[in-house]
């Protein structure tokens, strides 16, 4: 009697509110080198654009326009910068983006090698417009399918008679499953930055890259490039992709949107906007479907950025 006296009276566990968040802010800079000394000397407008990281005050922040380089010092700098904001992030992880990685090709045909557009996702040099992600959370990589070719992603929309099939990887910049560990359940983060479905002509090369870019992540839930993962995950970042305006695929990422095993926090919410397209909605965080959602918003815009900052707080055990 004691002991079942003792587990009856025991309180339940506790859950812990978490929030993510995701910016495509512009911490990309025209050359190697230019983000850590931006960063330094906290040139304009990085003041502006870190005060509102600070104030967001996200658990784990997935950053989609980050110069990436080999010892993370600007990643290093920038987290220093959030700490003196009283924003701490002692959990770091960023890779080799494809974004500025030489394929040795002519990708783009105009007889030149070497150019942004021969690069395996668009840069001017290696490194430039990655991703990182900062967290107050131990993370952990699981799988990186960012080497994966564009032709082999099942159902690719890569056409056969493409140069380049033997060597376009289909991240533009990046494909991550994290996890991360808080104590309890661990939970999967799903990370993205696609490329604009736009630049390109009628053959619509970038249009149908970015709809798989975004679709590796039904393949995954499918289990059509391995096991598939358990719940609970979130997909975050970048789909560059709006469900009804604007240039793409549509129907890519509204079968994302109404996918049974994610739930859309956010909907209609525009979260970049444009002078030539206005408000227009291609930044996601997508919880799977069991957690419980606290809250969600959009950051109201910050001057010089076109994307806006966007969280949603979660419940979890």
């Amino acid at each position: 009697m004691g002991l079942l006296w003792l587990l009856a009276a025991a309180p339940p566990t506790a859950a812990q509110e978490l929030t993510f968040a995701t910016w495509h802010a512009d911490f990309s800079r025209k050359g190697p080198g230019l983000l850590l000394r931006d960063l330094a000397e906290l040139r304009a407008p990085l003041p502006a654009a870190l005060d509102a990281l600070a104030t967001a005050d996200a658990d784990v922040l997935l950053l989609t326009d980050m110069d990436f380089d080999l010892g993370l010092a600007a990643l290093t700098e920038l987290a220093a910068r959030l700490a003196e904001r009283g924003a701490p992030y002692p959990h770091r992880l960023a890779l080799p983006p494809n974004s500025g990685l030489d394929s040795g090709a002519d990708l783009d045909g105009d007889g030149q090698l070497g150019g942004p557009r021969d690069a395996q996702g668009y840069g001017a040099f290696t490194g430039q417009h990655g991703m990182a992600l900062l967290s107050r959370h131990p993370l952990a990589l699981v799988e990186d399918f960012s080497q994966l070719l564009w032709r082999d992603l099942p159902g690719s929309r890569m056409r056969s008679e493409d140069p380049a099939a033997d060597l376009q990887r289909l991240s533009s910049t990046g494909h991550w499953a994290v996890r991360l560990e808080t104590g309890g359940a661990p939970l999967l983060l799903l990370c993205l930055a696609a490329t604009p479905p736009v630049f390109d002509g009628p053959e619509d090369r970038n249009g149908r890259r970015n709809a798989d870019e975004i679709a590796l992540w039904s393949r995954y839930l499918d289990g059509a490039l391995g096991p598939p993962p358990a719940a609970p995950y979130l997909l975050i970042g970048n789909a560059n992709l709006d469900p009804t305006q604007g240039e793409g695929l549509h129907d890519e990422i509204r079968e994302l949107l109404r996918d049974p095993r994610l739930q859309d926090p956010l909907p209609g919410d525009p979260t970049a906007d444009w002078p030539s397209t206005g408000p227009m909605r291609v930044s996601y965080i997508l919880p799977s479907a069991g957690l419980q959602v606290s809250s969600a918003r959009v950051r109201a815009p910050l001057e010089g950025q076109a994307h806006r900052l966007v969280s949603v707080t979660l419940s979890l055990p």
